[in-house]
C-alpha cells in the first residue's frame, strides 16, 4: 500500500483540516445489525457467545430473569451478539439508537469506544450510560464466584434502571 491509497477516518481529516474542508465524501454505510428484541426502550445488550446466533439458550434464561427483576422484556431491548456480527459503536448508535448499553464479556475498547472503564461501574458518555460486565457465562453456574458476580451486576442495574 502507498501513500496514495491511505485513507484517514472523517474525525481525523476534520481535526487536522478543520473548517478549511468543505465537504467530506459520504462515509460506506453500516452493515445493518442483526439483533433479537424489539428495542422498544432503546436499551442494547452487547454480548460475546462465539458458538451461537445470539445467546445459548441457558444463557438466555437468565438474561431473560435479569430483565425480568428489572421490570424489562425482550421487547424492550436489542441484543447483538460481538462474536457473531462484529460491531462498532458508530454503527451501534446510528442503527439502534441506544441510551443504555450493557455489555456482557466486552471491553469498551472492544466496541471501539474511545473510553475505557472498570466493570460494574456504569458510566455516563456521549449521551448513554454503558455498564460492563463479564459474560453471561460466567453468570448463569450457581457457584459462590457467580453468586458474587450476581449481586455486583444487580446493584449496578438497581442504579441505571431506578429500582
Amino acid at each position: 500500500m502507498g501513500l496514495n491509497d491511505i485513507q484517514l477516518p472523517e474525525f481525523v481529516v476534520a481535526d487536522l483540516y478543520g473548517d478549511r474542508v468543505l465537504s467530506l465524501p459520504p462515509a460506506a454505510r453500516p452493515y445493518p445489525l442483526k439483533s433479537h428484541g424489539s428495542n422498544r426502550r432503546h436499551i442494547t445488550i452487547l454480548v460475546n457467545a462465539p458458538a451461537s446466533e445470539f445467546l445459548p439458550d441457558d444463557q438466555l434464561t437468565f438474561l431473560i430473569k435479569i430483565l425480568e427483576a428489572c421490570r424489562l422484556a425482550l421487547t424492550d431491548v436489542a441484543i447483538v451478539n460481538n462474536a457473531a456480527t462484529e460491531t462498532n459503536i458508530s454503527a451501534v448508535k446510528e442503527q439502534l439508537h441506544p441510551k443504555i448499553i450493557l455489555l456482557f464479556g466486552l471491553e469498551p475498547t472492544a466496541i471501539r469506544l474511545p473510553i475505557n472503564f472498570p466493570a460494574f461501574r456504569p458510566q455516563e458518555y456521549d449521551g448513554c450510560t454503558y455498564l460492563t460486565a463479564p459474560g453471561i457465562d460466567q453468570l448463569v453456574p450457581n457457584t459462590e464466584e457467580s453468586k458474587l458476580l450476581k449481586s455486583k451486576l444487580w446493584v449496578c442495574l438497581k442504579t441505571i434502571f431506578d429500582l
